[in-house]
């Protein structure tokens, strides 16, 4: 809640609990989402691997690196279903 908000956590719950908008009680300002935080890695691949990435990142329209993020992505939840 913002610093200078008299509000009780209780009321702030029923507020939410009603479906007010309680938004402007809320400092946004500090929320992090865990495990989500972008680290830089550097990865070699070989030339046709780039000249096929880019060749696909163009038919769907995004960059390469967007398009590697994704299919790494949807690689691990495949394994990750998988598993479970």
């Amino acid at each position: 809640m913002k610093k200078n908000s008299t509000m009780t956590a209780k009321q702030f719950d029923e507020r939410f609990d009603r479906g007010e908008d309680i938004s402007t009680f809320v400092d946004t300002s500090s929320i992090k989402r865990p495990g989500l935080a972008a680290r830089r890695v550097n990865v070699d691949f070989p030339e046709w691997v780039i000249q096929s990435l880019d060749t696909e990142s163009k038919l769907i329209g995004v960059s390469r690196q967007s398009l590697i993020k994704l299919w790494i992505s949807e690689r691990l939840q495949k394994e990750r279903q998988a598993k479970a």
